[in-house]
């Protein structure tokens, strides 16, 4: 556990959480709910058990899939009550495409998603909602969607949060098409790299948000940022510690065929984070958060049977 830090018992992620349409192989469409912190929620849970709460914080309609995505969270037993609930707004949707190699390409309908009103009034879940938990867990899209004041909001709170013992974690989770320029990405996450206890970077969204060419120059930048703790997710090649240990993965599943990739670095943040929460070493951290998205881009969507 990072020092200074409270135990760490209840745990909120916080974002979007979308319809999700699955194109398969043979011309089926398959619907589902995902979303980049609602899937890691969703891992982290399954790895923790009744050991640890684990919430979702978004905001949702009263729609039929409002009510489907509300269905799943309980079904997955996620903590539903920091969810904000707009009689005038829907949920996203995602179409997923995957090619031969199991890459995938998106198609969104979001820009007036429930999601995007999240924190904003009149609403009943504020910012003092979340300073009840212990651990919260966010993303690069989750400051995307949200409008400048909001995310200013936002960030002004995980300090005050950060401040009183609570665990931040955060991965960049960068999407151009969600962000005004990327001068405002780049700033928004170089803020957020500042205060992240537990940083859950991917190489290549770093690369392509800092316009970097080596894992050495997003390793260097993030490090005089004042990240000390966390993994550089590198898929195949396995994750870099962060850490002042400079600990080893050695016990890594090797994937010989991808099915989809989708949620590989969500699963993998939740493996990571699951471990850490249950006070295993760096290596295990590492090892658990890459085999657990190992697993996961066997199979075809976001989320996994048990």
């Amino acid at each position: 556990m990072l020092s200074g830090k409270r135990p760490i018992s209840k745990i909120c992620c916080i974002g979007e959480v979308m319809i999700e349409l699955v194109n398969g192989r043979h011309g089926n469409i398959t619907l589902g709910v995902a979303g980049d912190t609602y899937n890691t929620a969703v891992y982290l849970k399954r790895m923790l058990q009744q050991k640890h709460t684990v919430a979702y914080c978004t905001a949702l309609g009263t729609d039929p899939y409002s009510a489907k995505i509300k269905e799943a969270l309980h079904n997955y037993n996620i903590d539903t009550s920091c969810i904000e609930i707009r009689t005038d707004k829907i949920p996203g949707l995602y179409a997923v495409d995957t090619d031969a190699d199991g890459e995938r390409s998106f198609t969104y309908w979001r820009s007036d998603a429930a999601a995007r009103t999240l924190f904003q009034p009149p609403n009943k879940i504020s910012f003092k909602t979340l300073a009840g938990f212990d651990l919260i867990y966010l993303s690069g899209i989750t400051m995307a969607i949200l409008p400048p004041d909001i995310r200013a909001a936002l960030i002004d709170f995980v300090h005050t949060f950060k401040a009183g013992g609570g665990t931040v974690a955060y991965d960049s989770n960068y999407r151009p098409k969600l962000w005004e320029n990327q001068a405002v990405a780049q700033d928004i996450n170089t803020q957020l790299w500042q205060l992240a206890d537990i940083a859950l970077p991917s190489v290549d969204d770093e690369m392509e948000l800092f316009s970097e060419s080596t894992q050495a120059e997003v390793v260097a930048r993030l490090q005089s940022l004042g990240v000390t703790y966390g993994a550089l997710k590198q898929g195949a090649e396995g994750p870099l510690d962060l850490g002042i240990q400079h600990a080893v993965a050695e016990n890594l599943t090797q994937v010989s065929h991808v099915i989809d990739s989708t949620a590989a670095g969500d699963s993998f943040n939740a493996g990571y984070l699951a471990s850490y929460v249950l006070g295993e070493t760096s290596k295990s951290q590492l090892e658990r958060g890459h085999n657990l998205a190992a697993k996961v881009i066997t199979h075809p969507g976001a989320i996994i049977p048990e």
